[in-house]
Protein backbone atom coordinates (compact mmCIF):
# COMPACT_ATOMS: atom_id res chain seq x y z
CA UNK A 1 0.00 0.00 0.00
CA UNK A 2 1.37 3.52 -1.12
CA UNK A 3 1.62 5.89 2.10
CA UNK A 4 -1.00 8.61 2.74
CA UNK A 5 -0.51 12.10 3.41
CA UNK A 6 -3.23 13.04 5.46
CA UNK A 7 -5.21 15.61 5.32
CA UNK A 8 -6.71 15.75 8.58
CA UNK A 9 -7.73 19.32 9.00
CA UNK A 10 -8.48 20.43 5.78
CA UNK A 11 -11.78 20.84 3.73
CA UNK A 12 -12.88 19.03 0.95
CA UNK A 13 -15.08 21.33 -1.37
CA UNK A 14 -17.40 19.19 -3.33
CA UNK A 15 -16.87 20.01 -7.29
CA UNK A 16 -19.73 21.10 -9.60
CA UNK A 17 -19.69 17.74 -11.43
CA UNK A 18 -20.29 15.66 -8.01
CA UNK A 19 -23.06 13.72 -8.61
CA UNK A 20 -23.57 12.17 -5.07
CA UNK A 21 -26.65 14.34 -3.75
CA UNK A 22 -25.69 13.86 0.52
CA UNK A 23 -22.67 15.83 -1.23
CA UNK A 24 -23.98 17.89 -3.55
CA UNK A 25 -21.93 21.64 -2.81
CA UNK A 26 -21.18 20.16 0.24
CA UNK A 27 -17.87 21.62 2.54
CA UNK A 28 -16.26 18.79 4.57
CA UNK A 29 -13.75 19.34 7.38
CA UNK A 30 -11.57 16.50 7.56
CA UNK A 31 -11.08 15.29 11.14
CA UNK A 32 -9.23 12.43 10.52
CA UNK A 33 -7.49 10.83 7.28
CA UNK A 34 -4.87 8.19 7.05
CA UNK A 35 -4.53 4.76 5.63
CA UNK A 36 -7.15 3.28 7.74
CA UNK A 37 -9.59 5.83 5.89
CA UNK A 38 -11.22 9.33 6.24
CA UNK A 39 -13.43 10.64 8.63
CA UNK A 40 -15.13 14.13 8.14
CA UNK A 41 -18.15 16.47 9.03
CA UNK A 42 -20.20 18.50 6.02
CA UNK A 43 -20.05 22.24 7.73
CA UNK A 44 -23.09 23.72 5.98
CA UNK A 45 -26.00 21.14 6.65
CA UNK A 46 -28.12 22.83 9.05
CA UNK A 47 -30.82 20.58 10.13
CA UNK A 48 -34.18 22.34 11.81
CA UNK A 49 -33.85 20.47 14.62
CA UNK A 50 -32.14 22.63 17.78
CA UNK A 51 -29.38 21.49 19.82
CA UNK A 52 -31.33 22.14 23.24
CA UNK A 53 -33.90 19.55 21.78
CA UNK A 54 -31.15 17.15 22.16
CA UNK A 55 -28.27 17.67 24.21
CA UNK A 56 -29.73 20.53 26.96
CA UNK A 57 -26.67 21.06 28.40
CA UNK A 58 -24.78 21.80 25.13
CA UNK A 59 -27.61 24.32 23.65
CA UNK A 60 -26.25 27.55 25.15
CA UNK A 61 -22.47 26.94 23.81
CA UNK A 62 -23.26 26.37 19.99
CA UNK A 63 -22.95 29.55 18.02
CA UNK A 64 -26.13 30.65 15.25
CA UNK A 65 -27.51 29.44 13.89
CA UNK A 66 -28.43 26.91 17.22
CA UNK A 67 -29.00 23.96 15.48
CA UNK A 68 -27.70 20.60 14.95
CA UNK A 69 -26.10 20.03 11.79
CA UNK A 70 -25.80 17.00 9.76
CA UNK A 71 -22.81 15.85 9.43
CA UNK A 72 -23.13 13.52 6.48
CA UNK A 73 -24.63 10.23 5.86
CA UNK A 74 -22.90 7.59 8.37
CA UNK A 75 -24.26 7.07 11.90
CA UNK A 76 -27.06 9.62 11.88
CA UNK A 77 -28.21 8.31 15.40
CA UNK A 78 -24.94 9.75 16.79
CA UNK A 79 -23.57 13.24 17.43
CA UNK A 80 -20.26 14.76 17.29
CA UNK A 81 -19.25 18.10 18.98
CA UNK A 82 -16.60 20.19 17.32
CA UNK A 83 -15.05 23.13 18.74
CA UNK A 84 -12.85 25.95 18.25
CA UNK A 85 -10.66 26.52 21.32
CA UNK A 86 -9.33 30.00 20.80
CA UNK A 87 -5.58 31.06 21.30
CA UNK A 88 -3.02 28.76 21.65
CA UNK A 89 -4.40 25.39 23.07
CA UNK A 90 -0.61 23.67 23.86
CA UNK A 91 0.69 26.82 25.47
CA UNK A 92 -2.48 27.28 27.96
CA UNK A 93 -3.43 23.93 28.64
CA UNK A 94 -5.86 21.61 26.85
CA UNK A 95 -8.74 22.20 28.14
CA UNK A 96 -10.88 18.59 29.54
CA UNK A 97 -13.01 16.96 27.25
CA UNK A 98 -11.18 18.38 24.10
CA UNK A 99 -8.93 16.69 21.76
CA UNK A 100 -6.98 18.85 18.90
CA UNK A 101 -7.47 17.49 15.72
CA UNK A 102 -5.72 20.65 13.99
CA UNK A 103 -4.50 23.73 15.08
CA UNK A 104 -7.53 25.08 17.01
CA UNK A 105 -10.11 22.63 15.67
CA UNK A 106 -10.93 19.99 18.01
CA UNK A 107 -13.54 17.53 19.19
CA UNK A 108 -15.38 17.69 22.41
CA UNK A 109 -16.51 14.91 24.49
CA UNK A 110 -20.27 15.13 24.35
CA UNK A 111 -19.98 12.94 28.00
CA UNK A 112 -18.20 15.42 29.74
CA UNK A 113 -20.05 17.96 31.86
CA UNK A 114 -20.56 21.02 29.67
CA UNK A 115 -19.61 23.29 32.09
CA UNK A 116 -15.81 22.01 31.99
CA UNK A 117 -15.53 23.42 28.28
CA UNK A 118 -17.69 26.41 28.72
CA UNK A 119 -15.21 29.42 29.10
CA UNK A 120 -12.60 27.71 26.56
CA UNK A 121 -14.23 27.16 23.82
CA UNK A 122 -14.83 30.31 21.03
CA UNK A 123 -17.24 28.05 18.85
CA UNK A 124 -18.81 24.96 19.16
CA UNK A 125 -21.25 23.31 16.63
CA UNK A 126 -23.16 19.64 17.15
CA UNK A 127 -23.45 17.29 14.60
CA UNK A 128 -25.61 14.42 13.61
CA UNK A 129 -23.57 11.65 11.37
CA UNK A 130 -20.31 11.90 9.92
CA UNK A 131 -18.94 11.47 6.66
CA UNK A 132 -16.43 8.17 6.28
CA UNK A 133 -14.42 6.63 3.03
CA UNK A 134 -12.65 3.30 3.40
CA UNK A 135 -9.27 3.06 2.61
CA UNK A 136 -8.11 4.53 -0.74
CA UNK A 137 -11.89 5.31 -1.14
CA UNK A 138 -11.33 9.25 -0.74
CA UNK A 139 -8.13 9.07 -2.52
CA UNK A 140 -9.99 7.85 -5.72
CA UNK A 141 -12.90 10.17 -5.60
CA UNK A 142 -9.93 13.06 -5.55
CA UNK A 143 -8.36 11.17 -8.36
CA UNK A 144 -11.95 11.55 -10.22
CA UNK A 145 -12.22 14.99 -9.90
CA UNK A 146 -14.84 14.89 -6.88
CA UNK A 147 -13.55 17.53 -4.16
CA UNK A 148 -11.20 20.61 -4.06
CA UNK A 149 -8.80 20.05 -0.99
CA UNK A 150 -8.39 23.43 0.60
CA UNK A 151 -6.80 24.86 3.82
CA UNK A 152 -9.59 24.99 6.53
CA UNK A 153 -9.69 28.27 8.81
CA UNK A 154 -11.57 27.99 12.08
CA UNK A 155 -14.09 30.11 11.60
CA UNK A 156 -15.48 27.47 8.73
CA UNK A 157 -16.37 25.37 11.56
CA UNK A 158 -19.16 27.78 12.89
CA UNK A 159 -20.04 30.13 9.93
CA UNK A 160 -22.90 31.68 10.95
CA UNK A 161 -24.04 31.55 7.40
CA UNK A 162 -23.48 27.68 6.20
CA UNK A 163 -25.48 28.45 2.82
CA UNK A 164 -23.22 30.45 1.55
CA UNK A 165 -19.78 28.33 2.88
CA UNK A 166 -19.73 26.72 -0.05
CA UNK A 167 -18.78 29.99 -2.48
CA UNK A 168 -17.01 31.08 0.47
CA UNK A 169 -14.43 29.06 1.21
CA UNK A 170 -13.86 28.93 -2.96
CA UNK A 171 -14.19 32.20 -2.93
CA UNK A 172 -10.90 33.14 -0.78
CA UNK A 173 -8.85 30.53 -2.50
CA UNK A 174 -6.17 32.43 -4.66
CA UNK A 175 -6.07 30.36 -8.07
CA UNK A 176 -8.69 29.33 -10.43
CA UNK A 177 -10.93 27.81 -7.33
CA UNK A 178 -12.01 31.59 -6.89
CA UNK A 179 -13.81 30.87 -10.35
CA UNK A 180 -15.95 28.46 -9.38
CA UNK A 181 -17.60 30.00 -6.42
CA UNK A 182 -19.47 31.85 -9.57
CA UNK A 183 -20.83 28.36 -11.10
CA UNK A 184 -24.69 28.25 -11.24
CA UNK A 185 -26.69 26.08 -9.11
CA UNK A 186 -28.33 24.78 -12.14
CA UNK A 187 -26.43 25.25 -15.06
CA UNK A 188 -28.81 24.34 -17.61
CA UNK A 189 -30.75 27.72 -17.17
CA UNK A 190 -27.99 29.86 -18.49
Amino acid sequence: MTEVSSLTGRLLVATPALADPNFDRAVVLLLDHDEEGSLGVVLNRPTPVDVGDILEGWADLTGEPGVVFQGGPVSLDSALGVAVVPGDPEANGTPLGWRRVHGAIGLVDLEAPPELLASALGSLRIFAGYAGWGPGQLEDELVEGAWYVVESEPGDVSSPSPETLWREVLRRQRNELAMVATYPDDPSLN
